[in-house]
């Protein structure tokens, strides 16, 4: 239960990743593959399953392969449990664990320990930084914020940013909006 591997896939959300990245709009992707343009978006948002023929005239629609779109599908999944004990990748001093499996709208990570204090990282989109057991400081906008255990931080898409642990056993979970996803502020700029 929660393999992502049993489930159904979902190719909606591959359809409008790739519609998205191609900057088309639904009517024209309706226009090119002979569907409408309510199908269409009931496919993106999972209400309908296309067809295999349908799925190959969204595919040439989107110049692609029904194969690709089905490759890049996100399982059906609604609940997925991510065990404390898996994907244990480096020695309890120093951890990072995703918490989130798959390509979805949200990245969750968990950092246990060290971290690498001297990378400045920015990211598209927003993220939210929860202290769970020890303290940190992060530098952002110039600014030096310390956080203790149960605090929060928030930071805006584009905001440019470090942070290092100040105690043993620190323990942070960052949970950010994923890079795929358009940003609200990119959809406005460009008119859409």
């Amino acid at each position: 239960m929660g393999d992502h591997k049993e489930q159904p896939l979902r190719v909606g959300a591959a359809v409008r990743r790739r519609r998205r990245a191609l900057e088309l709009t639904l009517a024209v992707v309706a226009e090119r593959s002979g569907l409408s343009v309510p199908f269409l978006s009931q496919v993106e948002n999972e209400r309908a399953r296309p067809s295999r023929p349908s799925l190959e005239r969204i595919a040439d629609a989107l110049r692609t392969t029904a194969v690709e779109l089905l490759a890049a599908a996100d399982p059906a999944c609604s609940v997925d449990v991510v065990r404390a004990d898996t994907d244990a990748v480096a020695p309890p001093e120093s951890h990072t664990r995703s918490l989130v499996r798959g390509h979805h709208q949200l990245h969750a990570m968990e950092f246990t320990g060290d971290h690498d204090e001297g990378r400045e990282v920015q990211h598209r989109n927003d993220e939210l930084m929860y202290v769970a057991d020890g303290a940190v400081e992060v530098e952002a906008e110039g600014r030096a914020h310390r956080l203790g255990r149960g605090d929060t931080l928030y930071l805006s898409g584009g905001v440019r940013h470090r942070w290092r642990a100040t105690v043993p056993d620190t323990r942070v979970i960052v949970v950010a909006v994923a890079d795929h996803i358009e940003a609200l502020e990119d959809r406005h700029r460009r008119g859409a």
